[in-house]
């Protein structure tokens, strides 16, 4: 039977959605036990959040103040590590955490790593998008071997969390950590609108805005739906947003319930990041753009008209 170890990715003491997302994932491999591991200075906060989520059996913490930081040269060994207790498999977000992260332990266990996990065929058998998600390809992953996978979380939905009471267990491992890297300090931008890639509501603008002053319509929008702002890398490029509301191959992927995409043309980089969403919505004045061709509803016109309108209709 296959015993599953999801690397827990949290920020600030609190759990992000993408974990839960991967114990849904893990859910579908049918596993005997799937355990959480929570690195951290202090895990006793985020193993509480952890151990609530529906499907988890047991969360393993390491407190250790070089946990501080979520540093990927300091936490993989720790990983492999553990992974090396009786696992076979190792999970992780497909996130920028996850993807700086396991592709160290993958190489300190000696083993290939499986990226974008967006369907279980079996227990080492996976469907991932290749060609900036044009095509669907299987993977076949060697079963005597430890398997480390990064999970396409806009795939899954998150896994229920509230009812659940996993055992919260501290572990010592006795591994050597390198000191060849230290945190310097992170940069992130403060905003009181949903985090973007768990947002249930999404509204992006593209280039078609023409200037980061005439972005006031999207984040206006945005407020009145309660959604988060995403762009387009046009709009990105052109200097209108910063590079974390990127939507798409080279920024995020993400689910969203409902997403507006106004003044976006719809090429397939950004078409990538959006294929999982509920609800697609587009405003553009040109009626051949590409966008209408995956939405679910379409407006063709001006969208310094039609924006200002339908958000003075919300009241």
């Amino acid at each position: 039977m296959s015993k599953i170890l999801i690397v827990a990715e949290h920020l600030d003491g609190k759990l992000n959605s993408s974990t839960a997302r991967c114990v849904t994932c893990a859910r579908e491999l049918k596993a005997e036990s799937i355990d959480v591991l929570v690195l951290a200075a202090d895990a006793s906060g985020v193993a509480v959040e952890a151990a609530k989520i529906d499907g988890v059996s047991r969360v393993l913490t390491v407190s250790r103040a070089e946990n501080a930081h979520a540093l990927a040269a300091v936490l993989a060994p720790q990983i492999a590590a553990a992974a090396k207790t009786g696992y076979s498999h190792v999970l992780a977000p497909s996130t920028t955490f996850g993807k700086d992260v396991l592709p160290r332990v993958a190489a300190l266990l000696g083993v290939a790593q499986v990226s974008d996990v967006s369907a279980v065929e079996g227990t080492h058998a996976f469907k991932r998008p290749i060609y900036a998600g044009n095509a669907i390809i299987t993977v076949q992953a060697p079963a005597d071997q430890i398997l480390v996978a990064t999970v396409r979380t806009a795939s899954y939905a998150a896994a229920a969390s509230g009812s659940a009471t996993a055992t919260v267990e501290a572990i010592s491992l006795d591994v050597a950590l390198p000191g060849h890297t230290r945190f310097v300090e992170l940069s992130q931008g403060k905003s009181d609108r949903p985090d973007l890639q768990s947002a249930a509501r999404v509204v992006s603008g593209g280039r078609a805005l023409g200037s980061s002053e005439n972005f006031a319509i999207i984040y206006a929008l945005a407020d009145k739906l309660g959604a988060a702002v995403g762009a387009s890398r046009a709009a990105v490029d052109a200097g209108y947003v910063p590079s974390d509301l990127q939507v798409g191959q080279t920024g995020k992927i993400i689910a969203p319930e409902l997403y507006m995409a106004i003044g976006i043309s719809g090429a397939i980089q950004h078409l990538t990041g959006i294929k999982d969403a509920g609800t697609i919505v587009a405003i553009n004045k040109d009626a051949e753009a590409p966008i209408f061709e995956v939405a679910d509803f379409g407006l063709v016109g001006d969208l310094f008209t039609l924006i200002p309108e339908l958000t003075n209709a919300l009241g």
